[in-house]
């Protein structure tokens, strides 16, 4: 015990000092935002500068506390994001980076909970089909009549009085922990098969049909909400954790092919999808129209910013729609050049390679997809939202983690962090277990 306890300060003392780092990159961006627009300090620093370095020691304490073995660059990675977002709304908005330190002190609320509420991620086990009816069950909210909202053409928001959300954020939590305990459990059948087709071997349809389900569901979602930067990250994740699970290339070569099947019906069915894959083809004939004049400002902002950027508030990213949300990356990309964009791109993939690397410690098969999928979730969401500013890929509107503005999306990734923590704990203690009894065997 003594050794974890000896590892466990190590980290946490690590996670201590890259914190203070990232509270100084959050204050010192909010102190040149203000002086880029005058000669005097901010008059509400003081007020920051005690919810930043607040909310930082409340969520490190709670690992201190609660999961003293965990990873130690995890939430430091997460709070330099969060600043960095913080920071750039309060460029474009200041009303919504105030509403922005609220939904963070909520986020950071969450991710306390998670921690001390679910203290063996293994228990998550035993309700896999529970999970995926609550997972489905807020998928559907927003197609409920006076409860649902119609967004840019995508019926992704549900609310309840003044409180606005997406039921599709909490849900994509829900979907990987369904996923990870029914993979867990039929990883042998699905990987060696039961019936012969040419060739192939594949598992019985029982096995099959739960899988089939979530690829309806899937569908359904790019239906009927027309969102498809969900459906696409729902679908992928799923198509990732089965290939993981089964380690058969064709469980990811047929889900792409049934994805692009329904992409293609979505293309033809939905002038709202139409216009965004017009619109990435070739977005110069549609510039003076949304569906291509949002890519083409994006393209503008990256070029202005150059390498070193235009300096914080020295910018004009508000010209971009949506620039909070969807494009927020461009306004990081005008105003702190290549560098800082790829500053933001290093610490996602610093998050990606903390995560598979929590997977692929776990000793635990159903800790090791959850981990991997929920990793693959912060990914490819990253790579979705990047993609479509970059014009790698159609643009859809999905949030950039910790970074763009957004309560829904923001509380759930804190979730996710609470539980990669959680893993990342259990780890440690399993490995000093075994270093233990090694000992003892010597």
């Amino acid at each position: 015990m003594s050794s974890i306890t000896a590892t466990g300060r190590k980290r946490r003392n690590a996670e201590l000092g890259l914190g203070f780092l990232a509270i100084v990159v959050t204050i010192g961006g909010y102190i040149l935002l203000a002086l880029a627009r005058g000669p005097s300090l901010p008059p509400d620093l003081a007020a920051l500068g005690v919810g930043v370095v607040g909310l930082y020691v409340a969520a490190h304490v709670a690992v201190r506390r609660l999961a003293p073995g965990a990873d130690g660059t995890l939430l430091p990675l997460a709070a330099l994001l969060n600043g960095i977002g913080f920071v750039t709304i309060a460029r474009l908005d200041r009303d919504l980076a105030r509403i922005q330190s609220i939904w963070s002190a909520v986020g950071v609320g969450a991710f306390f909970l998670t921690l001390l509420f679910i203290r063996h991620v293994r228990s998550l086990e035993r309700y896999t089909y529970t999970f995926a009816f609550l997972a489905l069950g807020l998928l559907l909210v927003p197609l409920v009549p006076h409860v649902g909202l119609t967004v840019n053409g995508a019926r992704i928001w549900a609310h309840f009085g003044s409180l606005h959300f997406q039921p599709g954020e909490p849900a994509k939590v829900l979907w990987v922990i369904f996923f990870a305990g029914y993979l867990t459990q039929k990883r042998e059948l699905l990987s060696a098969g039961t019936r012969s087709v040419g060739r192939m071997r594949l598992p019985a349809a029982r096995h099959l049909g739960p899988l089939v389900a979530v690829w309806g569901v899937s569908i359904l979602v790019l239906v009927f909400e027309r969102d498809l930067g969900s459906s696409l990250l729902f679908f992928a994740v799923f198509a990732a954790m089965l290939y993981m699970a089964t380690e058969r290339s064709a469980y990811l070569v047929g889900s792409l092919a049934m994805f692009s099947v329904g992409a293609v019906t979505a293309f033809h069915l939905f002038g709202h999808v139409r216009d965004r894959v017009q619109g990435w083809l070739n977005p110069w004939p549609y510039r003076h129209s949304a569906k291509g004049f949002q890519i083409i400002l994006s393209w503008y902002a990256f070029a202005a910013g150059g390498a070193y950027g235009k300096g914080i508030g020295l910018g004009i990213p508000g010209r971009i729609p949506y620039a909070s949300t969807d494009f927020i990356f461009a306004a990081i990309g005008e105003e702190l050049g290549l560098i800082g964009g790829l500053a933001v791109v290093i610490c996602f993939l610093l998050i990606v390679g903390s995560g598979f690397r929590i997977a692929v410690e776990s000793s635990r098969p159903f800790s090791k997809l959850f981990a991997a999928g929920l990793t693959t979730i912060l990914g490819l969401q990253t790579f979705i939202i990047i993609g479509g500013v970059t014009r790698v890929i159609p643009l859809t509107g999905i949030t950039l983690p910790f970074v763009s503005y957004g309560g829904s999306s923001l509380v759930a990734n804190f979730v996710i962090l609470a539980l990669l923590l959680r893993m990342s704990d259990e780890n440690a203690r399993d490995q000093a277990v075994e270093r233990s009894r090694a000992v003892v065997a010597v």
